[in-house]
């Protein structure tokens, strides 16, 4: 069962807990089962997301923007509430989270002298965190400014007119080494299941993925990872724990003897459920989040390449029990291309491949579509990008992970008056989608525009900008006819000479969901 039978289930199920206890198809007056109501279309009540922490760095400056749409599906509720706040436990030290390293003798005897200061401190720990964040009302974004590298993993919550649709960006500027560069991701929804192909264990990087639990009981994690010749021998992967409402980063490094310049990271949970995401860091070239692929399937839309891309790379994992041949093409501004000699890409089960494009934009920006090259043999597949912008000491890298299409509604929050842009791409049919400019976090009038997007081809335009614009807003896309559309918004933010650069998705928000019409039967409690 992929995440997107889950988090549906688990939608309506919290949906139909607000009706009260009910029977879907009540019996009729004569004796006979009356036939089943057709179901609503409702908004969510309750959505959570979790942001890792962000930086390691003194000199890093995160901003966070969060934001629910403003919506007019009937049925929902009126009041709500949206809240962002620190975890209980964010390990200051990641190599000692990674390598599962226990105190020594002295720290013990520190810890135990320390015993009775604790206790005394236990209820005012347990109590709830203060809210770092809250949005009070829909389509007005609200923004905040954290610094330092003692910025922990936040976990939130929203609930009824909030909760359709909320999403919230964190963007951190670490202008330090050669790592340097800007991080950007949608915080994540709390899941049991990520597959992140693009990772790296070779000695030029430091990447880890963390793990934030929301919930109020411990979650046990299992990471696997994979290379170009399968399994990466782990043992270290195993049963992690992850206390309740704590975040831990884990380094892949240290997971494994074997370094591998291309690696598919698989996170599951055992119990429980996490937050999950990949901070990559470049000894030279940079460093940016990998979010999750979308689930495995055998065709995969990756939107939003740069026109300026120096450098493209293609890393897909095979994690079924067939071998996949991929057929590759680029959708670009004039219609979609087969890359010459970059055609295919065999991905063997359960191994990572690879492909490098090079500048396989030529100065239009594009988005890759990886489809079997047999049509009537299609074999699931996850997919990432690596993205580079620039050349020598002055590059940047991102990722762009393969998403589902938009179907109702998405949205992408902290945009600027400068530096957005956002990637509209139709791989079947041509495409008509509305585009709103919220309010600024600071102020502003919403603004919208309206764009067609041709069949097989990639729209990359400058979005609306809200009139008289204070501080970040938000991107809605909402598709009103023709065919499946793929978004992306590339966030630039250039300082020194480096282009500095992130690259978010936008699959749907779900933010609506079928719920069955039902009645109160207490006769199927039995006589």
């Amino acid at each position: 069962m992929n995440r997107t039978t889950l988090s549906l289930i688990a939608a309506a199920t919290a949906l139909a807990a607000v009706t009260g206890f009910a029977s879907l198809s009540a019996p009729a007056d004569d004796g006979k089962t009356a036939a089943t109501a057709t179901p609503k279309l409702l908004p969510v009540e309750r959505t959570s997301l979790v942001c890792p922490a962000p930086s390691v760095s003194d000199l890093a400056d995160t901003t966070y923007t969060s934001f629910t749409p403003a919506g007019d599906t009937p049925g929902g509720s009126t009041t709500g509430t949206a809240e962002l706040a620190a975890s209980s436990v964010t390990s200051a030290d990641p190599d000692a989270a990674a390598t599962g390293d226990k105190k020594d003798e002295k720290d013990q005897k520190d810890d135990e002298k320390k015993g009775d200061e604790k206790k005394a401190g236990d209820k005012k720990a347990d109590a709830p965190a203060k809210a770092f964040l809250t949005v009070k009302t829909p389509g007005a974004p609200v923004s905040k400014t954290a610094d330092g590298a003692d910025t922990p993993a936040l976990v939130g919550t929203a609930t009824g007119l909030l909760a359709p649709g909320w999403t919230t960006q964190q963007s951190t500027v670490d202008s330090v080494g050669g790592a340097r560069g800007l991080l950007g991701l949608s915080c994540t929804a709390p899941d049991t299941d990520f597959w992140f192909p693009g990772a790296s264990t070779e000695k030029s990087r430091q990447d880890y993925v963390h793990l934030t639990n929301p919930d109020d009981s411990a979650a046990v994690v299992d990471i696997e990872l994979f290379g170009k010749n399968g399994a990466l021998k782990s043992e270290a992967g195993e049963g992690i724990p992850v206390p309740a409402r704590s975040s831990v980063p884990v380094l892949l490094s240290t997971l494994t003897t074997e370094a591998s310049e291309d690696v598919t990271v698989h996170v599951s949970t055992r119990t429980g459920r996490v937050g999950a995401a990949v901070r990559a860091a470049d000894d030279t070239a940079g460093s940016d989040w990998l979010t999750t692929s979308a689930d495995p399937a055998g065709t995969l839309v990756l939107p939003g390449i740069p026109a300026d891309a120096t450098d493209v790379r293609l890393v897909a994992f095979a994690p079924g029990g067939e071998d996949a041949d991929l057929k590759v093409q680029l959708a670009g501004a004039d219609g979609t291309i087969t890359p010459a000699g970059k055609e295919n890409l065999h991905v063997k089960s359960k191994m990572t491949a690879s492909l490098d494009l090079a500048d396989v934009t030529k100065g239009e920006a594009g988005s890759l579509i990886v489809s079997p090259a047999q049509s009537n043999s299609p074999t699931p597949v996850v997919a990432a990008l690596r993205v580079v912008r620039g050349k020598g000491s002055d590059q940047e890298i991102a990722f762009i992970p393969a998403t589902g299409p938009v179907t109702a509604r998405a949205s992408v929050a902290d945009n600027r008056a400068k530096g957005s842009t956002l990637s509209l791409t139709a791989p079947g049919a041509a495409a008509k989608v509305k585009v709103v400019a919220s309010a600024g976090s600071g102020g502003g009038e919403p603004a919208e525009k309206t764009y067609t997007v041709k069949a097989g081809t990639t729209l990359d335009v400058t979005p609306p900008v809200p009139g008289g614009l204070k501080g970040q807003y938000a991107l809605t896309v909402e598709p009103q006819s023709g065919g499946p559309v793929h978004a992306a918004r590339m966030l630039a933010l250039p300082e020194d000479g480096v282009p500095m650069f992130t690259v978010q998705t936008l699959p749907d928000d779900r933010g609506t969901v079928y719920v069955p019409d039902a009645t109160e039967d207490l006769s199927i409690l039995g006589d």
